[in-house]
């Protein structure tokens, strides 16, 4: 997935904004960040369950690993945007969103 893609992405989930974070760019819900990406390196990173973020990190551990440190223990978790299928970026984006967002906003996106 390139950086494109991944942005119309986040964008089309309800209330995101675009702003930047530090040298990357964040998706945010209600002023909570769920998603950053690192357009130079084509990563992106999540915010994910516990549970969820070791499901991601069993299934492809060269392309999807936790974030070092305390981060990492709270949920966030790396993803290679080009090692990857676009279906399974877009999972753990949805899960990331419906972590973060309020639950009037996530219940739709929620299977």
């Amino acid at each position: 997935m390139n950086t494109s893609i991944f942005i119309a992405h986040c964008l089309s989930f309800d209330e995101v904004v675009e702003q930047p974070h530090f040298e990357k760019i964040s998706f945010r819900v209600h002023k909570k960040i769920f998603a950053t990406l690192d357009s130079i390196r084509n990563k992106a990173t999540f915010k994910l369950s516990a549970i969820d973020q070791s499901v991601f990190c069993d299934f492809d551990p060269n392309n999807i690993i936790p974030a070092t440190d305390a981060w990492g223990k709270q949920g966030w978790t790396i993803f290679n945007l080009t090692g990857l299928k676009d279906e399974m970026i877009i999972d753990a984006l949805k899960l990331s969103y419906c972590n973060v967002a309020p639950e009037k906003l996530s219940e739709k996106y929620k299977d």
